[in-house]
């Protein structure tokens, strides 16, 4: 049996975004220890705040403080908390309806087990010490005993000092890549210096990587044919934006790239000439690096360039 290739694999961005008056008020209120909602027009108050009326889609910003206490609706036991999460030992993920709100809001509950946990158990928020603006600023809920907090019900206007006008939301997967029988070939070759596909055995397609079967006709493939090395820019995008975990300058250029033989053009980094040189129908080849896996980046051959008949149908 051959070896069943695995790779730990992180996809991870930042998602940043703008926050209309609503999202606003509610995080800069978080920051400081004050709770808003917003009301509907038919008197609910829903907390967390939304800007427009998930009912009659309209637009409402009538903010009302809420109290930081209130009542667990629902929730479910996390054995094994996750990198990022609220705490790091077992705690309760709950629905919590905020004395003075009509919805509920998610959030983590410390617990000393799940046996400690119930529906309509009693509960009031843990603030975080250094607050910025941010969901987190509730480090969790705690379970609660005493004397209910009164909800103010009064309106609020939304205003504080030095208002959260944006945030940075950091998104992340962690999981386990296997990539199967077609593209584990496929990776063997790479580290041989060598780029194989796929033929389809009913249009006689060959694609680059492979995928195990023809995305046009459905059909299994296992003929490898080996392709390239050269291979001709089809389309190409500068990048400006330098990415925090690769060591490259910008602005670089990244290509989709048709190797000889291949049906379907692959991508890669275009070194070796100026970024604003690039051009399609420009004809390169790959440079390996000392032990690499696969290559780092592709450069001109010096060959003129490619004819636009030759390649359009791989754009």
């Amino acid at each position: 049996m051959p070896e069943v290739l695995k790779a730990p694999l992180v996809v991870e961005f930042p998602f940043t975004r703008s926050l209309g008056p609503v999202q606003s008020a509610f995080l800069t209120g978080l920051r400081e220890r004050v709770v808003l909602g917003v009301r509907t027009g038919d008197g609910r108050t829903l907390v967390p705040p939304v800007e427009y009326d998930p009912v009659t889609a309209e637009e409402i910003r009538d903010l009302v403080e809420v109290a930081p206490t209130g009542t667990v609706t629902t929730w479910a036991w996390n054995h094994e908390p996750r990198r990022g999460q609220p705490l790091d030992t077992p705690f309760a993920w709950v629905l919590v309806q905020l004395d003075g709100a009509d919805t509920g809001l998610l959030h983590a509950l410390d617990a000393p087990g799940p046996d400690a946990v119930h529906t309509g158990m009693r509960v009031r928020v843990r603030w975080a010490g250094e607050r910025s603006g941010a969901i987190t600023d509730i480090a969790c809920f705690e379970p609660y005993d005493g004397d209910p907090s009164e909800p103010t019900g009064q309106g609020h206007d939304g205003r504080f000092d030095d208002m959260v006008t944006g945030i940075v939301a950091p998104a992340r997967l962690d999981y386990v890549y296997s990539p199967g029988r077609a593209q584990s070939a496929y990776i063997n070759a790479l580290s041989e210096q060598r780029t194989v596909g796929e033929r389809c055995p009913s249009c006689r397609k060959v694609y680059v990587p492979p995928r195990g079967a023809c995305p046009t006709c459905g059909v299994a493939t296992s003929e490898q044919v080996e392709v390239g090395p050269g291979g001709t820019v089809t389309t190409y995008c500068i990048v400006n934006i330098k990415a925090k975990n690769l060591d490259i300058e910008v602005p670089y250029v990244y290509a989709h790239i048709a190797l000889d033989g291949a049906d379907l053009a692959l991508h890669g980094r275009i070194g070796g000439i100026p970024y604003d040189q690039v051009r399609m129908g420009l004809r390169v080849e790959p440079v390996w690096t000392a032990g690499g896996r696969y290559p780092d980046h592709y450069r001109p051959t010096g060959e003129p360039d490619a004819d636009y008949e030759m390649y359009k149908e791989l754009l």
